[in-house]
């Protein structure tokens, strides 16, 4: 999928650095939206980053680039034990901060939720959102997401704590 200028694929093993500088970018911008902090992020070796961004049968990374640089990413993940196979999760959803309003995050979790029906026969997404974050909020709703709980207190920065919205988007 593309938006005016804006490609959609699959990232590779190859992408590995621009991914890491990305996510170090998101965790900067956004930090009670992302779970591992600038250290432990700095921390992942290259080869660590290859392999969380590589595609397999249950797992998938996409990223928006805008003029040959990477501006979006947005992960998802499914279950490989039989009995929850049928469920995938949507993570890392992040654009950059001077892309923001152009609909590529919108993008990205269409062809997330597209690779999750189609490749893996998925019968529900889930993600988790930190329940201060609106614009996300209004985001996964608009997409069909719809809130099947609170986790109070899931994430703690800079000694504040947050609670995180989960919430599920039924494919089948």
């Amino acid at each position: 999928m593309t938006t005016p200028l804006v490609e959609i694929r699959l990232l590779t093993a190859a992408d590995a650095a621009i991914f890491k500088a990305l996510r170090l970018r998101a965790i900067e911008n956004s930090p009670t939206s992302i779970w591992p902090t600038r250290a432990e992020e700095e921390a992942r070796s290259a080869s660590e980053v290859a392999e969380r961004i590589q595609s397999t049968p249950t797992q998938a990374v996409f990223g928006a680039f805008a003029c040959d640089t990477l501006v979006g990413i947005a992960g998802v993940r499914r279950e490989s034990l039989s009995q929850v196979s049928h469920k995938a999760t949507i993570w890392g959803v992040f654009v950059a901060p001077s892309q923001r309003g152009r609909g590529i995050a919108r993008n990205l979790l269409n062809t997330a939720t597209a690779h999750a029906s189609k490749s893996w026969a998925s019968a529900q997404l889930n993600l988790c959102v930190n329940a201060e974050n609106t614009a996300a909020k209004q985001l996964y709703e608009s997409l069909g997401f719809a809130t099947f709980g609170i986790e109070p207190r899931a994430m703690v920065v800079d000694g504040r704590f947050y609670d995180e919205q989960h919430m599920v988007l039924k494919l089948r």
